[in-house]
């Protein structure tokens, strides 16, 4: 297994979460929800993708290569009772659903990248190289992101430090068109998949419900109202509603 991920609660926990993050950021950024469920008994890794958080460059920073990438987390039987994927970490967990072991497991896509039109897609690649060649501070992300916490933004602005521009373009060349809605196909039945869709209304609203297939078992989606792309920082409690907890005998 790669050292490049950040742990969160002890490995003896009863129940298992990996996050794994979007483009641009690093493992870092699922802080708030890691802690959230460790106080459920979780014991969370999240790893840092290829291209990101220092971990050097590569020849190829495909989506099937960064879910392969991944495959060591899975090694000897390795599972995991929750699964969540944001933004491009949507399409990455989608494709590892394949190596899955067959047990029971809830996937959470939070306003994936499953479809992006080609304009957008450009745009996304400029605006993103523009982001991490030149970095903002934390307190311009808060002036532009009022409902963000000043950790979040510093998480924002560690992510985008520690990125390889070279990622971000050869990812965006590798994908054209942007699709990845075929990846649904992968959903076994031991798999439940919740997706979390921000506000359409939203300037930054990634993922939209016609880009959700509506004839896969065992999925749903919704829609968060007054969010953006960035659910885990706005409503964390969305994701944690996901995800089945244990209840308490009345």
């Amino acid at each position: 297994m790669s050292t490049s991920a950040y742990q969160w609660g002890s490995p003896i926990a009863p129940r298992r979460a990996l996050l794994i993050h979007g483009l641009t950021m690093s493992s870092n950024s699922w802080e708030s929800i890691a802690q959230l469920l460790v106080a459920e008994g979780f014991f969370v890794v999240a790893p840092n993708l290829l291209g990101h958080a220092w971990r050097g460059r590569g020849s190829d920073y495909s989506v099937s290569s960064i879910a392969e990438d991944l495959r060591s987390y899975f090694v000897m039987g390795m599972s995991y009772d929750v699964i969540i994927g944001h933004s491009l970490g949507g399409p990455v967990a989608l494709s590892l659903l394949p190596f899955l072991p067959k047990k029971e497991v809830t996937v959470i896509l939070v306003d994936p990248a499953i479809e992006v039109p080609h304009e957008v897609a450009e745009m996304f690649q400029e605006l993103f190289v523009k982001e991490v060649v030149n970095l903002r501070t934390p307190d311009e992300y808060m002036a532009d992101n009022p409902a963000w916490s000043r950790s979040s933004c510093v998480q924002i602005m560690m992510g985008l430090s520690m990125c390889d521009p070279t990622a971000i373009k050869s990812l965006f060349q590798q994908h054209k068109p942007w699709s990845f809605g075929h990846l649904f196909k992968n959903v076994t039945p031991n798999v439940k998949i919740s997706v979390l869709l921000s506000d359409p209304k939203s300037p930054d609203a990634v993922c939209h419900l016609e880009h959700i297939p509506h004839d896969v078992k065992r999925l749903d989606a919704r829609v968060i109202p007054g969010t953006g792309h960035w659910i885990q920082f706005e409503c964390p409690n969305a994701i944690m509603d996901a995800i089945p907890l244990p209840r308490a005998n009345l």
